[in-house]
């Protein structure tokens, strides 16, 4: 198969990257109908004290029944400023923190209306400094089934499981001195500590 149908997520993790980038074909669906509690609108991150969620927060709340490409994102609270905050909160430190700083603030002042243009620029963001040239699409109706040729990988990576991977991809983590090594975290958190070296972790078998 070279091609793989997912759901697509905020700052996915780096477990969902490193399956993503074993397929030349990447489509991303739109016209689901919006799962709460996934990936969609969170990332986690990690602290000296542990895990840190951070959510993005929704019009209309996470409950709501609208497609995925009609999720609008909510304002009535400066999230922008608070997850950059713990970003830098956390990153700052850390070894290529700098090196990304500047274009990724970027991100955090662009105020999009829907959620899935917020997480098409964040995934834009991330395989372009790690140089993955695949094509991305959308999915311009449901798709019941997929093609022969096609994963379906849609609701396969969730918050409550994010730790379950067969393959965890080790590396040196800012404050895994004080509270062990997290699996599978936000792609910024392996990006942060091994720059554009993330690509050949999450590449290699």
């Amino acid at each position: 198969m070279n091609c793989i149908l997912t759901d697509i997520q905020y700052f996915g993790t780096v477990n969902w990257y490193k399956m993503l980038f074993r397929f030349s074909n990447i489509q991303f669906e739109q016209y689901e109908t919006y799962q709460k509690m996934s990936f969609r609108n969170r990332c986690m991150i990690v602290g000296s004290n542990g895990l840190i969620n951070l959510s993005v927060p929704l019009e209309k709340g996470r409950s709501q029944k609208l497609l995925m490409k009609d999720v609008r994102i909510s304002y009535s609270e400066n999230w922008q400023e608070q997850h950059w905050r713990s970003i830098t909160s956390c990153y700052g430190n850390s070894p290529f923190f700098e090196f990304y700083e500047e274009s990724l603030r970027i991100l955090f002042e662009t105020r999009h209306t829907y959620l899935i243009d917020l997480n098409w620029q964040t995934f834009e963001w991330v395989t372009k400094r790690l140089k993955f040239e695949a094509p991305l699409e959308r999915t311009d109706q449901y798709l019941e089934e997929v093609a022969d040729n096609c994963f379906d990988a849609r609701n396969l990576v969730k918050p409550k499981a994010y730790d379950q991977v067969k393959e965890i991809v080790n590396y040196q983590q800012v404050f895994e001195d004080r509270i062990g090594f997290k699996p599978n975290l936000c792609i910024l958190d392996l990006m942060f500590c091994n720059g554009p070296s993330s690509k050949s972790l999450i590449t290699s078998n």
